[in-house]
């Protein structure tokens, strides 16, 4: 008998779907509390690009006299160069004053929305970099280039 295939997806695109906050302080980072999400900021809307916020795991080879078979075990689990680009405001009134260079907290990345009882995913960083392109033909953009400080709590029930 076969195995039973994998429940099917309700696809969607993330465009208008996912939802990025800054939040300060969390007292559980596996457990934020609505009230802690809530006293953040909701990126969202004024981000261009992002990249990073996602994990990969090394390897170390465990040969042994045995075999000439090299088996492998996981190794050192490691944060992706996270960056958000975000637009910028002819005022000056944009993510520079949310996100200076040194600022510590956590993004929380609701990937399939804001839906309570759904997952979400608490990466704690502080900034190393929050500037603006040198670009003149696109609409302007600040690149803020986040450190990942400690290990993400992935697959965080969203709270009512």
């Amino acid at each position: 008998m076969a195995p039973p295939p994998l429940t099917p997806t309700v696809r969607y695109v993330p465009q208008s779907v996912r939802k990025i906050y800054f939040v300060a302080a969390i007292a559980s980072q596996s457990a934020p509390t609505r009230a802690e999400m809530n006293a953040g900021v909701d990126l969202t809307a004024e981000i261009g690009v992002m990249t990073g916020f996602t994990l990969a795991s090394g390897t170390k080879p465990t040969a042994d006299l045995s075999s000439r078979f090299t088996s492998q075990i996981p190794g050192e689990i490691t944060a992706a160069n996270s960056q958000i680009q975000f637009y910028a405001s002819s005022t000056s009134a944009d993510v520079r004053t949310v996100l200076p260079r040194d600022t510590t907290g956590f993004i929380i990345t609701l990937w399939e929305g804001d839906v309570p009882t759904q997952k979400m995913d608490v990466w704690p960083v502080k900034v190393g970099t929050c500037a603006l392109e040198t670009g003149i033909a696109d609409a302007a953009q600040v690149d803020v280039d986040f450190v990942i400080t400690k290990v993400p709590s992935l697959n965080v029930t969203i709270p009512a």
